[in-house]
């Protein structure tokens, strides 16, 4: 992990000042859990969950919002204001502060999207396969959310298959019995006219 914050932090900036680095994955790979250790060893990183800025009504319709309240602002050096949703309440709350600090983390299904990888400094993807990620997600939340990620699933399904994330990822990130295994992502091996389609690729053990 310290490694990798090192590495980031020589990265070039990507969005005014910014570093800003997307962390992707299937729902239930261990994203959260990932970048909030990576953001300590970041000397307190700000992160920005990509679940506030979605809601129940918009699973994925969040771009505008993500590119008016955070990209903008950041991208001119100033503090970004975005409105987390609360999904208790189904309400979205007051401005929460985003500041242009040199790295931000950007933690989400859908933090390798089209419209955000030109900000971004570096895409990391969870590498774990989406049955199992789901499995894992369904069973940390329980029966109660059980409808929730049916439909989650679908439109999950749906976002990838639209708009892919991992094939332009720089790094994958996999997790291991103790700590976590960071390989070299597939960006850099697309070529400019070649089909791409949404795939978990290869997980082997660590």
């Amino acid at each position: 992990m310290r490694d990798l914050a090192s590495r980031l932090r020589r990265l070039p900036p990507s969005c005014g000042p910014v570093r800003l680095i997307g962390v992707d994955g299937h729902a239930g790979s261990g994203k959260s859990t990932f970048v909030s250790q990576l953001a300590r060893e970041l000397d307190g990183a700000p992160v920005l969950r990509l679940d506030d800025l979605a809601s129940h009504a918009e699973l994925f319709g969040w771009t505008e919002r993500l590119l008016t309240q955070v990209i903008e602002p950041l991208g001119r050096g100033e503090t970004a204001r975005y409105t987390p949703y609360d999904w208790h309440t189904r309400r979205f709350g007051p401005p929460r502060p985003l500041p242009p600090a040199p790295v931000v983390l950007v933690e989400g299904v859908g933090a390798g999207r089209r419209a955000l990888r030109p900000h971004l400094a570096h895409l990391l993807w969870m590498e774990l396969p989406r049955e199992e990620a789901w499995a894992r997600g369904r069973a940390r939340d329980g029966k109660e959310q059980r409808e929730f990620w049916d439909g989650w699933v679908r439109a999950e399904q749906r976002h990838f298959a639209e708009d892919p994330s991992r094939p332009f990822a720089d790094l994958l990130v996999r997790q291991c019995a103790e700590g976590y295994e960071v390989l070299s992502g597939p960006a850099g091996s697309i070529g400019p006219n070649q089909n791409i389609t949404q795939g978990d690729g290869p997980s082997a053990v660590c």
